[in-house]
Formats: structure tokens, C-alpha cells, sequence
């Protein structure tokens, strides 16, 4: 439903565990309730947005998860930072982030840790948060909401990009259709172009089929290396896709 599944690989899936621990120990020691936690982070009880717009050139966040997740809110920010204190040992976090504000919130957590390694949690109720018994929805309905909140439009402005990198000279008319080349390697350059940006290869797809459906209309042929093509029209919709999603008049969906 998504072409790729959360936590799929053995890094993701660690990765994500790293921040799911984090949010386990703020809550179990109720970490966002002291002073100087709140002054590293923020407040916790700011109301968690449905969007929220990072600024990929920052340095008063970690990079950990894709989409600059830290950004998005005071507690996805410690979780962030928790987890990239657990993955690495001291060295290599400091070497890291070396002249990055983000360094004081990993010290903070590093001495945090130590304070409270021995220290029983305060938080002892098992009360459970949204039981397995109590969900009514579908996975249907999951998926189906969420290939919504990741269907984003892309302007059209694919022509002259396109034009560049293929041709439509009569004397090319013999070749492969652009169109048909992309399809066949529509898959790579997809996962690609998703592990150097952080995008959704849902969203990348929509993109793709946009690109392809102007590559057919406009009879586009594929001239030249097949290997120097797809990396060309790789780094075409990595710039695309860069120029679009963190730019300042757009927004990510959580």
C-alpha cells in the first residue's frame, strides 16, 4: 500500500526502537516535568501538531529518523536525541556534533542518564494507554488515510527538466520511449532517491507518475547510457523533491 514497509530493515527497525525507549523512560521517570528539561527541549504539553514545517539546515536538532523528525515537537526532540546518545558511544556523538547547539541537549541527556540509572521509575500504574480491545478501525481504513496525508502534488513544472534530459528530435524517434525507460526503472531510482532525501517513496511515486505520464504526452525518447540516465533523472527528482518538501511554503505530515 505504501511500496515500503516502516521499520523494514534491521537499522530502521533499531533506530525506531532507539525512540520508542526514549519516550518509555520520559514518561516511566516523568523527565518532562523538571526545569531543565523543558528549558532543552520545551514543553511537552505543547499541543502535537498534525503538520510541521523543519528547517533542514538546523543545528539545534539531532538528525536521526527521516523528515527531520526531532523538529516536530518538544518530546520527538528528546526522543531523537535519546536515541542517537544510545546508538553511538560518547566519542562518536561528540565528534558528530561538535559545534552544533543540539551537543548541550545530548550532554543533558548523557548526564540525565547517569542520574537516574539507578533510580526506580516514578511512574507505576498499569493502566494501559488505547488497549487492542477498544480499536475500531480497519487496517483499510489506516492505509487508506494515510496514503492521503502522503499524496502530495508536486507543481507541473516538469517540461523543460524533462527536455534536457530526453529528446523529442525526429531523428531519436527509433528509440525507447522515455516513458517506458522510466517505468522499467521506476523502482530503483524510487529507493534511491528515498534513501538520500527521507521521502516517502509513496509520495516519490505520485511524482514518478506525473513525470512519466508528461515523458509519454510529450513522445520523449531515451538517448544516451541507460546507467547515466537513471542516475541523471535520480538526481533531477532528488532536486525536486528537495526544492519542494523543505522549502518554506511547504509542510510535513506526521
Amino acid at each position: 500500500m505504501m511500496l515500503e514497509v516502516e521499520g523494514g530493515t534491521r537499522e530502521e527497525c533499531l533506530q525506531i526502537f532507539r525512540h520508542e525507549c526514549g519516550h518509555a523512560l520520559q514518561h516511566a521517570y516523568g523527565l518532562h516535568r523538571r526545569g531543565l528539561w523543558q528549558r532543552h527541549f520545551g514543553s511537552a504539553t505543547q499541543k502535537y501538531p498534525e503538520v510541521y514545517r523543519p528547517n533542514p539546515t538546523s543545528r539545534e536538532f539531532v538528525q536521526h529518523l527521516r523528515l527531520f523528525y526531532a523538529q516536530s515537537h518538544p518530546v520527538e526532540d528528546f526522543a531523537e536525541t535519546f536515541a542517537v546518545w544510545l546508538r553511538k558511544p560518547e566519542s562518536q556523538w561528540r565528534k558528530r556534533y561538535r559545534g552544533w547547539p543540539a551537543l548541550r541537549k545530548l550532554e543533558y541527556v548523557d548526564a540525565l542518564m547517569q542520574e537516574i540509572a539507578d533510580e526506580p521509575p516514578v511512574l507505576r500504574t498499569r493502566r494501559q494507554i488505547e488497549p487492542l480491545s477498544e480499536l475500531r478501525g480497519t487496517l483499510r481504513q489506516h492505509y487508506e488515510a494515510k496514503r492521503e496525508q502522503y499524496s502530495i502534488h508536486y507543481p507541473d513544472t516538469y517540461d523543460g527538466d524533462l527536455r534536457r534530459l530526453f529528446s523529442d528530435e525526429y531523428r531519436h524517434r527509433h528509440r525507447e520511449l522515455a516513458s517506458s525507460f522510466l517505468r522499467r526503472n521506476r523502482t530503483e531510482i524510487r529507493r534511491l532517491v528515498s534513501r538520500w532525501t527521507g521521502e516517502y517513496e509513496f509520495t516519490l511515486e505520485q511524482v514518478l507518475k506525473d513525470m512519466i505520464g508528461r515523458c509519454r504526452e510529450l513522445r520523449l525518447r531515451a538517448i544516451g547510457p541507460e546507467r547515466r540516465l537513471r542516475t541523471e533523472f535520480a538526481v533531477l527528482l532528488t532536486v525536486k523533491t528537495m526544492n519542494f518538501h523543505y522549502s518554506r511554503r511547504n509542510w510535513v505530515a506526521l
